[in-house]
């Protein structure tokens, strides 16, 4: 009995850390979104719990791409109207939305009060989850930075078009230059085939290379993918309706892999409030087994 209680003690002191992925990219129109998305869905097909958060808190479209019907969202979290497990939507395979709101500026310009009360009410939300991919804007707004920061990893998603390259060395460079981050996992969007997603990360690379002390690593190529837009239309997730397209089999083996990323035994750096917060809920999630 006491050797019970112990080891119940123990798991008390071991909470599970949640693992924080934040996918963004500098530019607008590389697939961001499509990304986050897909890769939350691949993971619950894989069993695992996820919660998206669209931290494009001004033009917010995670919920217009899967069709779901949004009757609160995060602007009503911050005006006090309701908790944040209020608003969260289910998704394909259990996936959890965050949902913003759209077409309303002020969202996008939240003072520092705002922004702690985000964070506040993520402290506040019970549902178990295993991962938090958070999609954030485009650019590189302070809001981006932030959620950023506060992620694990970073996947920064390019896409074969000059703008995009700047625009993601930017992001990389604040980030890098500004806040300490050295590590970036890059997704290569919408290439013709493996070769033109590695002389795609090689050119980001050279640049990096010469001018930040940051390391990339090249997590994935998305081919070009006709089915994409298919789903698009439909409103549906790629690897949903078609599981067995290219892109769909280069997200789903994105999502295995990110899935094996170590998360660490406790949260520290980068303003890593997301994870400040979950642990609590780790301990409370043992707790409630015990």
């Amino acid at each position: 009995m006491i050797e019970d209680q112990a080891s119940s003690l123990r798991r008390m002191n071991q909470p599970s850390l949640i693992k924080v992925i934040a996918v963004t990219g500098g530019k607008g129109g590389v697939g961001k979104t499509n990304i986050t998305l897909n890769t939350a869905i691949a993971m619950a097909k894989q069993g695992k719990r996820v919660l998206v958060l669209d931290a494009d808190l001004g033009l917010a479209n995670v919920d217009v791409m899967l069709g779901l019907r949004v009757e609160k969202n995060l602007s009503h979290v911050l005006s006090g109207e309701c908790l944040l497990e209020e608003v969260l939507v289910e998704g394909p395979y259990g996936v959890k939305i965050a949902p913003a709101t759209s077409g309303t500026q002020s969202m996008t310009e939240l003072t520092p009060t705002e922004h702690a009360g985000l964070i506040r009410a993520f402290s506040e939300l019970r549902s178990k989850i295993d991962v938090l991919i958070v999609d954030t804007a485009a650019g590189i707004s302070d809001m981006v930075l932030s959620f950023s920061r506060a992620a694990q990893d970073i996947m920064v998603v390019v896409c074969d078009e000059p703008t995009s390259l700047t625009d993601a060395y930017a992001l990389i460079k604040i980030l890098n230059r500004d806040h300490g981050v050295f590590r970036f996992k890059i997704v290569a969007n919408m290439v013709r085939n493996l070769r033109e997603g590695q002389e795609l990360f090689a050119k980001l690379s050279k640049v990096t290379n010469r001018f930040l002390d940051v390391a990339l690593e090249l997590v994935a190529t998305i081919p070009f993918d006709e089915n994409i837009r298919k789903a698009v239309r439909k409103q549906k997730a790629i690897v949903e309706i078609f599981p067995s397209s290219p892109a769909a089999v280069a997200i789903s083996n994105l999502a295995k892999q990110a899935a094996q990323w170590p998360v660490p035994s406790q949260p520290g750096g980068h303003l890593e409030f997301f994870l400040e917060q979950l642990v609590n809920q780790g301990r409370v999630a043992q707790r409630d087994k015990v």
